[in-house]
């Protein structure tokens, strides 16, 4: 298994999965020209994508879709509500519209809901054999439901925002404040920290925090606050980087990937 983050943040957000010779996106932000320069960096061709997994249809995490589609003819994956979303994939031949789990050869997949200000979200668990990743962002809150299917994964892409003081110190207008700190807005560093506290287990190899903020979070904060809340709950853990938003992370090192 073989798990890189492309880009993380406002500006865009795309990582890449490859398992068992199907490489996989998760999201398709930035720009066409981005994300196929990025993965020729680590080895990869856009021809070389099979499938794209959706998890909402805000700009910074389809932006690069419609382009990248005519480099690639994946799969598109996604729900109804998504699907109308984005017109052009109503002329688009390989598009999968999904209302429960379902396999991409033998990798699972689990969607899971989420709580943003978009039409439909979901957050994804990927799964084979003995490995997962949890890929989790945009998302107000974690229902507790969800907690004992995700925990103890091997790897999890966790939303880490914002820190709480500088959101409200700094330079956004009230009611995007609001809309940030809302039931329907972001994770913060505290939320974030507390969640992976709960799911963090024996089998977590690395821990990413994904989609900081360039204006009220870095990613000093964001390690401080998980360290102390780790501390805090007992948790013994230290495997932990953050995302950026133009740089790739290499979360695993398996680097077998399947080149048409």
């Amino acid at each position: 298994m073989r798990v890189v983050v492309l880009a993380s943040g406002s500006t865009g957000n795309c990582t890449f999965f490859s398992c068992n010779g199907k490489n996989i996106l998760l999201d398709c932000g930035r720009n066409a020209k981005y994300v196929s320069d990025k993965l020729e960096s680590i080895g990869v061709s856009a021809r070389d994508i099979d499938a794209i997994l959706i998890s909402h249809t805000h700009d910074d995490h389809v932006s690069a879709l419609r382009v990248f589609l005519k480099k690639s003819h994946a799969k598109v994956y996604l729900t109804e509500k998504m699907f109308y979303d984005l017109d052009y994939l109503q002329d688009y031949d390989n598009v999968v519209v999904f209302n429960d789990n379902f396999y991409i050869d033998n990798i699972k997949v689990t969607p899971f809901k989420g709580s943003h200000d978009s039409s439909d979200h979901r957050s994804y668990l990927l799964e084979n054999g003995d490995e997962s990743v949890v890929y989790l962002t945009d998302t107000g809150y974690l229902n507790s439901k969800y907690f004992k299917m995700l925990q103890n994964r091997t790897y999890y892409l966790m939303e880490s925002n914002h820190d709480i003081e500088m959101l409200m110190n700094g330079p956004y207008p009230k009611w995007l404040k609001q809309r940030v700190l809302g039931t329907l807005g972001h994770l913060s560093n505290k939320d974030s920290s507390f969640y992976l506290s709960k799911l963090i287990g024996n089998n977590t190899k690395k821990v990413i925090l994904m989609h900081l903020s360039e204006h009220n979070n870095t990613p000093l904060k964001a390690l401080e606050m998980f360290n102390e809340t780790m501390q805090e709950y007992g948790v013994s853990f230290d495997d932990v980087e953050c995302a950026k938003p133009d740089e790739i992370v290499e979360v695993t090192s398996d680097q077998n990937i399947m080149s048409r």
